[in-house]
C-alpha cells in the first residue's frame, strides 16, 4: 500500500525534525496522535506494550485496577496484549467485506521521545548518543542510536468526525431528512456487520464517529442569487477496535454487549443493500477461508502467537458469521441478531485425510453474570 507507506514515512520524518507524536489523554492506554512535518495530525498510533494491560501503559487506572481488584482485571475472553492486532484485523475484515467504515490500519514500527519507555531504554539511548559524540569510532558500531522502535497499530486519522453520541442526540432534536436518514441507516448496518463478525467487546456510542456535512443554508441569500443546494452527506467511522476477536464468547462477569443494539436503528430489519453486499461473500466457504488465512498471516506476527488460541478466535468468528448469514436470510434486525444464541464453529478432528474440511457447531450455554454490562 504505497499511500499508507507514504503516511508512515511522513510520520517518521516529522519525528526526525522534532515534531513528536502527542499522547491522547482519553482512554485507558498509551495512544498517540501522530503528526506530519507540518504538524498536522495524520494518524493514531497504539504501541503494543502500552495497551491497557501492557507493561508500559502510562495510564495509572489499569495499574490501580490490577492492584485493588485483581479478580476483575482483564477480559478473560480476549488474548491479552493483542489489541494492536485486533485494530489491524478489524481493518482487514472491513476491506475484505468492502464495508469501508474502518480507517485503514496496519501494524508498523515507530520510535519517539514522547512514547513511554523504560528507564533502561532511555539510559541506553543517551549512552549511545554520548558515545557517538565523544568516541565516534565506537558510536558508529551501534546499529541504532536512538530509542528502540515500538510495534503497534497505526490508523489513518479521519477529519471532520465527531462522537456518534453527539450527533445521535442532535438528530433526536433535529430529525434528519428522509434520504439522509436512509444513508445513516445503511452506514449503521455496516457497523453492525463489522462489530458482530469480529465480536467487538468494546463498542459504545463514544467510540464510533459520524461526519455530517449539512447542506448549504440558503437563509439570507438574495432571490437573484443562484444557490446549489447539495444533498446532506453522512458518513460513519468505526475506530477503537482493539478489544475484538475473542477466543470465547463472554461468559464470566460481563457480557460486553453492543451498545448500538439499544438504538432505534437496530430495530429496523436489515436492508436489501446490505444483504446484496454481504451475503454473497459470507455464504461462500472459500471467501471465509481466505479471510481466516489473511487473519492468520497478520496474527502470527506477534511474538507470543499461539496457534491454539488463534483457532479458538476463528471458531468464534465462524459462529458469528453463521448467525449473521441466517439473520440476513431471515430478514431479521440487528436487535434480533444480537439475541441469537452464541455459536462456536470448530474444525472437526478426523484421523482420515480429506480434501475438504468439516466443522462441528456448538452453542455456548454458560452466560455472564451481568447480561447488560
Amino acid at each position: 500500500d504505497p499511500e499508507f507507506a507514504d503516511v508512515v514515512r511522513r510520520a517518521e520524518l516529522a519525528s526526525e525534525r522534532g515534531i513528536f507524536p502527542e499522547r491522547i489523554s482519553q482512554g485507558s492506554s498509551g495512544s498517540y496522535f501522530v503528526k506530519d512535518p507540518q504538524g498536522k495530525i495524520i494518524g493514531v498510533f497504539k504501541p503494543k506494550n502500552e495497551e491497557p494491560y501492557g507493561q508500559l501503559n502510562p495510564k495509572w487506572t489499569k495499574w490501580l485496577q490490577k492492584l485493588c481488584c485483581p479478580c476483575c482485571f482483564g477480559r478473560d475472553c480476549l488474548v491479552l496484549n493483542q489489541g494492536y492486532l485486533s485494530e489491524a484485523g478489524a481493518s482487514l475484515v472491513d476491506q475484505k467485506l468492502e464495508l469501508n467504515i474502518v480507517p485503514r490500519t496496519k501494524v508498523v514500527y515507530l520510535a519517539s521521545e514522547t512514547f513511554n519507555y523504560s528507564a533502561i531504554d532511555r539510559v541506553k539511548s543517551r549512552g549511545k548518543r554520548l558515545a557517538l559524540e565523544k568516541v565516534p569510532k565506537v558510536g558508529q558500531r551501534f546499529n541504532r542510536i536512538g530509542l528502540p522502535p515500538k510495534v503497534g497499530s497505526f490508523q489513518l486519522f479521519v477529519e471532520g468526525y465527531k462522537d456518534a453520541d453527539y450527533w445521535l442526540r442532535r438528530f433526536e432534536a433535529e430529525p434528519l431528512p428522509e434520504n439522509t436518514n436512509r444513508q445513516l441507516l445503511l452506514q449503521f448496518e455496516r457497523l453492525v456487520v463489522l462489530d458482530y463478525i469480529i465480536r467487538n467487546t468494546d463498542r459504545g456510542n463514544d467510540n464510533w464517529l459520524i461526519k455530517y456535512d449539512c447542506p448549504l443554508d440558503s437563509a439570507g441569500v438574495r432571490d437573484s442569487d443562484w444557490v446549489v443546494v447539495k444533498e446532506p452527506i453522512i458518513k460513519l467511522a468505526a475506530i477503537d477496535n482493539g478489544l475484538a476477536f475473542p477466543l470465547k464468547h463472554p461468559d464470566s462477569w460481563r457480557a460486553y454487549p453492543f451498545y448500538w443494539a439499544w438504538l432505534p436503528q437496530a430495530k429496523i430489519p436489515f436492508s436489501q443493500e446490505i444483504k446484496d453486499l454481504i451475503l454473497p461473500k459470507i455464504s461462500d466457504p472459500n471467501f471465509v477461508k481466505d479471510l481466516e488465512e489473511d487473519l492468520y498471516e497478520l496474527f502470527k506476527k506477534d511474538p507470543g502467537f499461539d496457534r491454539g488460541q488463534f483457532h479458538k478466535q476463528i471458531a468464534v468468528m465462524r459462529g458469528q458469521i453463521l448467525n449473521l448469514t441466517q439473520a440476513l436470510k431471515d430478514g431479521k434486525s440487528p436487535l434480533h441478531l444480537v439475541q441469537m444464541p452464541p455459536v462456536i464453529v470448530e474444525t472437526a478432528r478426523s484421523h482420515q485425510r480429506s480434501a475438504s474440511e468439516s466443522y462441528t457447531q456448538s452453542f455456548q450455554s454458560r452466560k455472564p453474570f451481568f447480561s447488560w454490562w
